[in-house]
């Protein structure tokens, strides 16, 4: 007999409606949920190894000290308060049996289910080197983001007190490897943080010290927009101090550095962001995946080869209107929970999923973006405007739109960085592999919350 944690009985609570399991709380899972909130005859359990959704396009700027980690994410349990047909369980899935139709869980009896909807996102990519994940952090998690914040502030301190100017430059040298959005935004990030710390706050350190390295293994940064955006956002990063190395691949990696090509750069901060790949829910099903492990899906989001089992979000693989895969973006994400949810309430499914790109962004630095709506582009200052509203209006509530706005007002006007607080808990803190997908208790809601009070109380920001 399967039970929830707290003894109920799934037979009797689910008799009598279907129960539909969603395991992934991120954006696709949230969306599909909502749809289903209050629907009758409709049970969902929700399960995820966080607690919490995370707005992952802000996450770069918990890891440069724009924002803390309260900011950007909300317990699940609180998004889906309101929907009395929702339960949430935090827990890690190690398995799935169709036949049964159930759900294994790392500790606890397994989850039954009538309908399955697999949102479990995606991780990192290292290529086989797996081991210079602890090096080299990518940007998933509240974790990793608190990693890279502790190593760039971290190194800034060491280098004010570095007795040669060899010690203080490796120090102040970051290397982002990765020239999608995630690496261009994290590199122009970095490259304004540290003048600023450094010009303002750092007796014993110059401008001219800091060394921002963006490598990119093919021909042009930001390869999924048109060439003029690339070669606009290439030019920017080179006037804000980025050095910009396309066509270079990363050999190996060290605590004290990367080599690049068999050149060795000393280096105090190392991030990654070369790539991506599906979660590993494809062999809980035992079927190949798809271009990094992505589960083919039928136009209904329905697992090939299964009837009651779903797929969406970044873990899925469907063909668009171009005839290539969809991307691993919030947005596709989004539309494919908000059909899927709206085809399980309604008990049949309708028409299949199509795709409305919304337009594809990246925000490079201040007064700098970039945006491809497709038929037409927009960059500069226009375009960073664009992306701060569309950003805070896809926050998960007002409170966090609110919050986040005022944030941003203040270090547009003031330069300053509110979060720079360096977590002595965060570099010895491991999830492990996977860990974008662990449920972890993150402390940092205090430091959030105090420091927009002060700022409030004071009219000063820390």
């Amino acid at each position: 007999m399967t039970a929830y944690p707290d003894g109920n009985d799934l037979d009797a609570v689910h008799r009598a409606s279907r129960h539909v399991v969603i395991v992934g709380g991120g954006f696709g899972g949230l969306a599909c949920a909502m749809e289903l909130g209050n629907a009758p005859d409709n049970d969902v359990t929700v399960v995820d190894r966080r607690n919490h959704n995370l707005f992952q396009p802000l996450l770069y700027q918990v890891a440069t000290a724009a924002l803390s980690p309260a900011d950007i994410a909300e317990p699940i349990r609180k998004t889906l308060a309101r929907f009395k047909n929702i339960n949430m369980i935090m827990a890690e899935v190690v398995g799935i049996e169709p036949s049964s139709r159930m759900v294994s869980l790392s500790d606890g009896d397994p989850l039954s289910y009538d309908k399955l909807v697999i949102a479990t996102g995606s991780d990192y990519n290292y290529f086989g080197h797996d081991e210079w994940r602890q090096l080299a952090p990518g940007l998933k998690s509240i974790h990793e983001a608190r990693q890279i914040r502790h190593q760039l502030l971290l190194a800034f301190e060491k280098a004010e007190r570095a007795k040669s100017e060899p010690e203080k430059q490796a120090l102040l040298t970051s290397i982002v490897i990765g020239g999608g959005p995630t690496g261009v935004e994290m590199a122009g990030a970095i490259s304004e943080l540290g003048r600023f710390m450094i010009s303002r706050d750092f007796r014993n350190l110059q401008p001219d010290n800091l060394k921002v390295i963006l490598v990119e293994a093919g021909p042009r940064i930001l390869a999924a927009f048109p060439e003029h955006l690339s070669a606009y956002a290439k030019s920017y990063l080179e006037n804000i101090g980025v050095e910009v190395r396309t066509g270079r691949r990363v050999m190996d990696i060290r605590e004290d550095g990367a080599e690049i090509e068999g050149e060795f750069v000393p280096a105090g901060s190392i991030i990654w962001g070369a790539g991506v790949k599906a979660s590993p829910a494809h062999s809980w099903l035992a079927i190949p995946g798809l271009a990094g492990g992505r589960i083919p899906v039928d136009d209904h989001l329905r697992v090939l080869g299964f009837d009651d089992i779903y797929a969406i979000g970044d873990t899925s693989a469907l063909t668009g209107a171009d005839g290539k895969l969809l991307p691993g973006l919030a947005q596709v994400a989004k539309q494919q929970g908000t059909y899927l949810g709206k085809s399980l309430r309604a008990g049949k499914a309708v028409s299949g999923f199509k795709f409305r790109n919304r337009g594809n962004t990246a925000v490079i630095g201040r007064n700098a973006a970039v945006f491809d709506f497709g038929k037409w582009t927009l960059k500069g200052r226009a375009a960073w405007l664009l992306w701060a509203l569309v950003h805070v209006y896809l926050l998960i509530n007002f409170e966090k739109r609110l919050l986040v706005a005022i944030q941003w007002v203040g270090r547009y006007l003031t330069r300053q960085r509110g979060a720079r607080i360096i977590d002595e808990t965060a570099e010895g803190a491991d999830d492990g592999p996977g860990a974008p997908n662990r449920s972890t208790a993150e402390p940092e809601g205090i430091e959030a919350n105090s420091s927009f009070v002060h700022q409030c109380m004071t009219g000063r920001r820390n």
